[in-house]
């Protein structure tokens, strides 16, 4: 589904619990400007604290947003570097803002072939922030939704091996709980900027019934307008979960 053209919702009624961001399309608004790409993913970090703020503002629970792919490392490896280097200046840099604003940040992915200083940062940003009960940050790097279902079902076949689980015992519910994000609701609503219209390996079994959101707004401009937007067309949908409209109406009647 593409974006609403309707520029007019922008104070919606029923908001999700949970969004889901893929910030495509910093190295474009850079390129447009005639500058390195690099200065789009600045520009992409700002775009984040706005969105961050913006959620807390609506009071939205989960925020979890695309940061690295486990495909982000077939770039260009000066790119790649300079990534590493702003995520970690950034994580330095904003942990005391999200402590400040009750924040609790975490990470998704597979960390193993982070250096040991971004490492660090990581960690000491999930310990800062930990008690923290408002908004959920949660920040995907190095993370694949593929990555996610194997290491599940790895973890699975561990406890089987050890005789903690039966085979017969494994169903949806469980491989969710050994998924990331088992401790939070699947997303309500998708978002992709830049134009693009596919979810690219990203939380591949969350979005099952997630409503999808594209906008052809490159991240660096998708500010607090454009997310009302967005907030505005979910506000429309009608989420049927297999049921029909009628069964709708009758279960909210009741």
């Amino acid at each position: 589904m593409s974006a609403a053209d309707d520029p007019s919702a922008s104070s919606p009624t029923r908001l999700p619990s949970h969004v889901a961001i893929i910030m495509d399309g910093n190295g474009r608004w850079a390129r447009r400007r005639l500058m390195p790409r690099f200065v789009g993913h600045k520009a992409g970090v700002e775009a984040v604290r706005n969105i961050v703020v913006a959620c807390r503002e609506r009071g939205i629970g989960a925020l979890t947003l695309f940061a690295f792919s486990s495909e982000n490392w077939q770039r260009p490896e000066e790119e790649v570097g300079l990534l590493m280097d702003l995520f970690s200046a950034a994580l330095e840099r904003e942990v005391g803002e999200l402590q400040h604003n009750n924040v609790r940040v975490c990470f998704i992915g597979d960390r193993s072939a982070f250096g040991p200083g971004l490492t660090a940062r990581i960690e000491r940003a999930e310990r800062a922030t930990a008690a923290n009960d408002g908004l959920l940050l949660s920040i995907a790097a190095n993370y694949g939704g593929r990555w996610d279902i194997t290491q599940a079902v790895k973890a699975l076949c561990g406890q089987v091996q050890r005789g903690e689980l039966g085979v017969a015992d494994i169903d949806e519910r469980r491989l969710a709980g050994a998924l990331e994000l088992a401790n939070l609701p699947e997303p309500d609503l998708f978002i992709r900027t830049g134009g693009e219209q596919r979810i690219s390996n990203f939380l591949l079994w969350q979005l099952a019934y997630t409503e999808l959101y594209f906008t052809a707004t490159l991240w660096p401009d998708f500010d607090r307008q454009a997310f009302d937007q967005a907030l505005g067309w979910y506000a429309q949908r009608e989420r049927r979960f297999g049921r029909t409209s009628e069964q709708l109406r009758q279960l909210n009647s009741a």
